[in-house]
């Protein structure tokens, strides 16, 4: 099985926005910080600084995940999608991998994400990864967080 993990492209915009409304819709529901990072990823996370990466399977375009900026050494992991058609290939998980090595390279002090507990299969694959669950902070950048999970690679600054 070949995954190729490829940078954003903006003629990849509409993969990442349409693999992303399915999940939110089929859980949750499409909210107004979801709409803006979807509808203009090239302004909304690459101009900021953030990174959008997507898993190619078979010449098709089967998950992806972005990276969003809070300072140049911490990143929110946000917008992981699989497609369901490809979902048991451990592609969430080739992505998440990807996301960690790429971090490390880039000697990046953490990495953030927002979750929610109804997501079982992908708190999971979180903990196997070694994030941890921390305190949630008062404003929540989504409604349907309920949990925040880190991933700390150095405890310096």
């Amino acid at each position: 099985m070949s995954i190729r993990i490829v940078p954003f492209e903006p003629k990849y915009a509409h993969n990442f926005r349409d693999l992303n409304i399915a999940w939110l819709k089929k859980y949750f529901h499409v909210e107004a910080k979801d709409a803006l990072l979807l509808e203009n990823c090239q302004e909304s996370i690459i101009d900021t600084g953030g990174f959008i990466f997507l898993a190619e399977y078979k010449d098709e375009i089967a998950g992806c995940f972005s990276f969003i900026p809070f300072d140049e050494r911490v990143f929110e992991l946000g917008k992981m999608a699989v497609d369901p058609s490809y979902q048991g290939l451990k592609i969430g998980q080739k992505l998440l991998s990807f996301a960690i090595d790429f971090a490390k390279e880039n000697q990046w002090r953490k990495i953030v994400l927002y979750s929610s507990t109804k997501l079982d299969a992908a708190l999971y694959i979180y903990r196997k990864y070694g994030f941890v669950e921390v305190e949630l902070e008062k404003e929540l950048p989504y409604e349907r967080s309920d949990i925040k999970m880190e991933l700390v690679f150095d405890s310096k600054n």
